[in-house]
């Protein structure tokens, strides 16, 4: 994982922490399901092939 990356996460969290304790309820339920769901909307509205190359790219950079 490259540092931009990890300090990406890092901020991502931050940000989501304050948003429970700071935040209103309903905002911070929306920002989580925006957060969850914006990767899977986008895994699903891939075609087949793509999906397929995708998991191929996924499984050979697993061992390196």
């Amino acid at each position: 994982m490259s540092p931009v990356q990890k300090y990406a996460i890092g901020a991502g969290a931050a940000v989501l922490l304050s948003l429970i304790i700071f935040g209103t309820g309903w905002i911070t339920l929306l920002v989580i399901l925006g957060v969850v769901a914006a990767p899977v909307v986008g895994y699903l509205m891939l075609d087949p092939s793509q999906r397929e190359r995708l998991k191929r790219a996924r499984r050979r950079g697993i061992g390196h």
